[in-house]
């Protein structure tokens, strides 16, 4: 049985799209961490040590089905799988470069109060 939202969302608004697609933890890193170069599931898991492998593993699948990103395997042994970034994946690139330098910016205020919240 297909699980039904009990509040539907607005497709149509496109806030409510962006978010759909960064309302997860570790999504902009995913991207970010692509887009410098960390193509190989070991390198993402390396590259965001807090996540926990799992987890990067379903949010690359999302982002697989969203379009954001592609997979190739390699041939040979061992298999392997790289991930890059499709046009609409490269479209988000600029976001999460804006997202990151906002952060950088603002860490001397947020970091102590975001804390506390936890």
């Amino acid at each position: 049985m297909k699980y039904q939202r009990k509040i539907s969302q607005d497709l149509e608004c496109g806030i409510t799209l962006a978010m759909r697609v960064f309302c997860n933890k570790w999504k902009p890193c995913i991207i970010d961490a692509i887009y410098k170069g960390f193509q190989r599931p070991s390198e993402i898991h390396r590259f965001i040590p807090e996540a926990k492998p799992r987890v990067l593993d379903i949010q690359l699948s999302e982002l697989l089905k969203l379009g954001v990103l592609e997979r190739e395997s390699g041939i040979g042994f061992p298999l392997y799988s790289v991930y890059n970034l499709t046009e609409l994946g490269k479209s988000i690139v600029p976001i999460v470069t804006q997202l990151d330098e906002w952060g950088n910016s603002h860490k001397h205020k947020l970091k102590d109060v975001l804390a506390e919240a936890v």
